[in-house]
């Protein structure tokens, strides 16, 4: 088959290249539409619930909300785990799935469990609903509004009813969260008093203003010519309007403006925004599932731009890009690009010095534009974005697919320039056809060794094998186009540029020199093999032992030159005191050298997916894109030390979103405490956090819920009830019209709807004091204070609680630096082994650190597998159990390079160092094959007899592919190790530096050792080669 392939290749040669020059071309526009990222998306299948419930303490919401919302979700099929968020008024529920479950059926299900929990659900509770689907980094955009000329309302009803509006039509965003400003309302705050001297009780008020603000459809009449529609405009249509209504169950007339003020005022807020220190409003925007953050970010800045005359006439700033997540992928993506273009520069270098001949050179270079452009088409065409880990994948395929054409073209060109000195000269076909499929069987075999090496990979699971899989499927494309390429095209154009002007007769004198010096040190080798062989089995074991304990990280930090900050004061802490303390926050901050914008959410936005409460507040912090990252972090961090009474953590954008996918949590490392009593786990979690915070490298050290908020606790009384003639939910339902409020109706300002809210008058709702003295009215209309009904007590509770897996949980989280994380983790098991932990509670760790281990264990156990592939194909290409254990025993010694290079770097076993490791397995598999396989060609098809001239002449044969493959893949991937501290280079680099310094080792392995090995035990169909007494010496051959 292989001789059919290449042999009408070589027939058809002109159509062959015109076939790939037309894949050339439509290859290079695929590549330039295609569309552009950082990363694949990372987040396993997830959907969030969330539900309001106004006015309903954290434990209430817990009890009555959450609870029986994670019972309905524990069914569902492929449900991995589930966690929950409970604060005053808000639920939120997250249900994470398996990776081969599809979102859209997920949320299906999610949907159809929570429909059927919605009616039972307390009186109050809004119906629960899915949060939009968006992509795992969240994020597209933030932008600010500030403005001097306009109020915090007027600026916010701007956010809401025109950019929002507007930014929500672009293709590709989910939602739109605002923070910030005032939203607009109007309120009927009632007066306690005047309702005492009027007799009127607060369900008056509300049905009152219920019934002001009520649109009816009156219906048409019917004449014998046409039909009259009836237009009942009767509702109330101003404040004024809703305040002139008359309150039923007065003795006398009496409007709601005699017992309540009507006026337009802000709604209560659950967050704020500062924007450089100053008031504003911020809109954070969020993609779609699926979606371009590069497609959607033009688009949205398209929008912006459309946006900016009105903006302008209003008086109102724009602040376009607090935070562009497409800022990272342009950098990145530019660093890849151009650290690949300088790469290929250098291959082209080394192709040219060693063939020394402009049209072999050119028959070479031709296979990685076709090979890669292949790759990249079906990547595309499968729906696989261009990012780091994809281009990475290209990066590390250079050297195999220029190996492939490098071992064609090696080969015919030695067989055409022996062909001129032949005493009997084929034809340029024949010997094209003959030098092909001399090597080809074992290009195949060491092809398909190399796939079996990469697979594992593919069947990683989780979050690595999200990253991972688009790595190993490009390179994976990569190799095999390139195998399909060196069948076809390489034969037909060497045949073509060559076959009528061969080779000159005599070899290259670059060629000639390092063949020259390579025959006297494998010469030497042999003369001292006990001690070489002695060295790199010391060598071996070494960097064998040395391995477990380079530790590293499970991803590194990413060079966004962004940061996340996150400020936690004490629970209870009001938005004015968070708003003064992020200001102070903002101006020190940007005072610091290497920072440019900055911007604080406190709390969460209306409708947000955070559960957040006022104490809590999270900055994005732009940093110069010159300036050093480290450094800056250094400097905010320790700016955020001096600011008392806070707890604060500093992280990367795209860390905090990977962690967060990982475990729910922010941090790095995350210890979870389980229990069902809230205070055990609090002691618990304040011992552990103690301990870790003594841990050497521990930083942003932070227990989830630290301490205890102010409540104030109502206790109703049954026998007062009864005595008074009160019914439990009556009472309840005036106590959260007061104090919450509840929307009773709408007015219309133009086409903008107005809540219209009965609420407490600001000066009474706002005194602790006043609780016990609201008034409530019974079914008699007698009206008496809230503490003849009920006990009002000062108490202290929690703010938030946790579930996950429906258990409590309390966590201390915290990040490392100037350590190995992995190091950290187990360091920090020790210290809290022993902590106190009652009956029932237990500790999980959880983060980032123990994804690493996870993801080492998985990729250990499909490694083993892919090996289990490869000693079967390699049984079947070395022939000889013998030769199989010569090439078994060659891959270990190749890898210790990469530990030297991972130790001397200090890069560790990052996942991307581990990636970098199974390259360099397939790289010397490769070359180990090839060698081998050179052996059986010399021995069996030329009849050359196994003596030591043999394998000096074999090995001879392969030096200058061994030589130049390391050359090209090492030069390739130099500009990528180098640049591992810049955006984009965060994993790439850490694997090229690891096959950097494998590929050091394993040419050295393939070139010296192992024909020294294969000279003693390597079985071809003759005897051993060893040399004996009185033979010629191999360099006197």
């Amino acid at each position: 088959m292989l001789r059919t392939i290449v042999a009408r290749s070589l027939e058809h040669r002109r159509v062959v290249v015109a076939l790939a020059t037309a894949l050339a071309l439509y290859g290079v526009w695929t590549a330039r539409h295609a569309q552009l990222d950082v990363l694949p998306d990372f987040a396993p299948p997830q959907v969030q619930v969330q539900t309001e419930a106004p006015g309903f303490a954290p434990d209430q919401v817990e009890l009555l909300v959450t609870l029986p919302i994670e019972t309905a979700l524990g069914g569902v099929n492929g449900l991995e785990s589930l966690r929950s968020e409970s604060i005053q008024g808000l639920s939120v529920i997250t249900a994470v799935f398996r990776d081969d479950v599809d979102v859209y059926k997920a949320r299906q299900a999610v949907a159809e469990s929570v429909a059927d929990v919605g009616p039972r659900l307390p009186a109050g509770v809004q119906p629960p609903r899915l949060s939009p689907l968006t992509s795992a980094t969240m994020d597209v955009l933030k932008i600010g509004l500030t403005s001097d000329a306009r109020t915090p309302m007027e600026l916010r009803t701007l956010a809401d009813w025109t950019i929002r509006p507007r930014l929500l039509m672009v293709p590709g965003v989910a939602r739109v969260n605002i923070f910030g400003g005032q939203v607009r309302q109007v309120q009927v705050q009632v007066r306690a008093a005047d309702l005492r001297a009027h007799g009127i009780g607060v369900t008056d008020v509300v049905a009152t203003t219920r019934a002001a603000t009520a649109a009816r459809g009156a219906g048409f009449v019917d004449t014998p010519a046409q039909r009259i529609v009836l237009d009942a405009a009767g509702n109330a249509r101003t404040s004024g309007d809703v305040g002139a209504t008359l309150v039923g169950g007065a003795a006398a007339p009496v409007r709601l403006a005699d017992v309540a003020n009507v006026v337009d005022a802000a709604a209560p807020r659950f967050g704020d925004a500062l924007i450089g220190g100053e008031p504003g409003v911020l809109l954070t925007l969020s993609a779609t599932y699926g979606a371009n953050t590069m497609d959607v970010t033009a688009r949205l800045e398209r929008a912006l731009d459309d946006l900016g005359p009105l903006l302008a006439r209003e008086h109102v700033t724009l602040h376009p890009a607090l935070h562009r997540p497409a800022s990272f992928v342009e950098a990145a993506i530019a660093n890849l690009r151009t650290a690949l273009l300088l790469g290929t520069v250098l291959v082209i270098v080394v192709l040219f010095a060693f063939l020394q001949n402009v049209r072999a050179a050119v028959v070479s270079l031709t296979a990685i534009p076709l090979s890669l452009l292949a790759a990249v088409i079906v990547l595309t065409r499968c729906g696989v974005t261009l990012n780091t880990m994809s281009l990475g994948g290209l990066a590390i395929a250079i050297g195999e697919v220029v190996d492939d054409a490098i071992i064609d073209v090696d080969n015919i060109v030695r067989r055409l320039r022996a062909n001129q000195t032949a005493a009997k000269p084929r034809s340029a076909f024949a010997v094209a056809l003959a030098a092909s499929l001399e090597v080809r069987g074992a290009v195949v075999y060491a092809t398909m060794a190399v796939a079996l090496v990469f697979l594992p990979l593919l069947a990683l699971g989780g979050l690595q094998g999200k990253f991972f899989a688009p790595l190993a499927l490009s390179y994976l494309l990569a190799i095999m186009a390139s195998l399909a390429v060196a069948l076809t095209v390489t034969p037909a154009l060497a045949l073509m540029l060559l076959g009528d002007a061969p080779p000159r007769a005599e070899e290259p004198r670059l060629q000639a020199a390092v063949g020259a010096v390579y025959g006297r040190v494998l010469v030497w080798t042999w003369r001292r093999e006990r001690l070489v062989l002695g060295v790199v089995a010391i060598v071996a074991v070494a960097a064998l032992a040395l391995a477990p304990f380079l530790g590293g990280e499970f991803l590194p930090d990413f060079k966004e030159h962004h940061l996340v900050l996150q400020l936690v004061s004490a629970p209870g802490t009001s938005l004015a005191e968070m708003r003064r303390i992020g200001g102070h926050v903002s101006r020190a901050v940007l005072a610091l050298p290497g920072t440019r914008t900055i911007e604080q959410q406190i709390g969460r936005a209306e409708q947000g997916e955070d559960t957040w409460g006022p104490n809590r507040s999270e900055f994005h912090l732009e940093l110069d894109p010159d300036g050093d990252d480290t450094a800056t972090t250094a400097r905010v961090r320790a700016a955020l030390a001096e600011v008392p009474g806070v707890q604060s953590e500093v992280l990367t954008f795209l860390g905090d979103r990977i962690s967060e996918t990982i475990s729910g949590e922010t941090a790095a490392v995350v210890v979870n405490v389980f229990g069902d009593d809230l205070d055990v786990l609090d002691a618990a979690a304040h011992d552990i956090a103690g301990r870790i915070e003594a841990t050497p490298g521990a930083v942003d050290v932070r227990v989830g819920e630290p301490a205890l908020a102010a409540h104030q606790r109502i206790t109703l009384r049954a026998d007062a009830l009864a005595r008074w003639g009160f019914r439990p939910a009556d009472v309840l339902e005036q106590v959260q019209v007061a104090f919450a409020g509840t929307s009773v109706g709408q007015i219309y300002r133009g086409e903008q709807p107005v809540d219209v809210v009965v609420v407490l008058a600001p000066e009474e709702r706002n005194d602790p004091e006043q609780v016990g003295r609201l008034l409530v009215q019974n079914g008699a209309g007698v009206s008496v204070p809230l503490a003849q009904v009920a006990d009002v007590e000062a108490a202290s509770a929690r703010d938030l609680i946790r579930h996950e897996g429906g258990r409590r949980r309390q966590t201390v989280t915290c990040n490392v630096e100037g350590r190995d994380v992995a190091a950290f983790v187990d360091d920090a098991r020790a210290r809290i082994a022993d902590v106190d932990l009652p009956g029932g509670a237990y500790v999980v760790f959880a983060g980032t650190a123990e994804a690493r281990g996870a993801a080492t264990r998985d990729l250990a156990l499909q490694a083993a597998f892919g090996l289990l592939g490869v000693i079967l194909l390699l049984a079947i290409v070395a022939g000889d159990w013998r030769n199989l254990l010569l090439l078994l025993l060659n891959l270990p010694l190749a890898l210790a390079g990469g530990v030297a290079a991972a130790a001397i770097t200090g890069t560790g076993l990052s996942l991307g160092a581990l990636v970098g490791f199974v390259t360099l397995f397939g790289v010397t598999l490769r070359n180990s094959i090839m060698m081998l396989a050179h052996y059986q060609y010399l021995v069996r098809e030329e009849g050359l007899p196994w003596t030591a001239e043999t394998v000096l002449h074999g090995a001879r044969d392969r030096l200058i592919p061994i030589v130049m493959t390391a050359l090209v893949t090492g030069l390739g991937l130099l500009p990528v190790a180098l640049a591992s501290e810049r955006a984009g280079g965060e994993i790439d680099g850490p694997m090229a530096t690891v096959i950097l310094g494998g590929l050091v080792t394993s040419t050295a392995l393939n070139l010296l050792v192992l024909p020294t090995l294969a000279r003693h035990f390597g079985r071809f169909g003759a005897s051993s080669a060893t040399q004996q007494p009185g033979d010629p010496r191999p360099a006197d051959a």
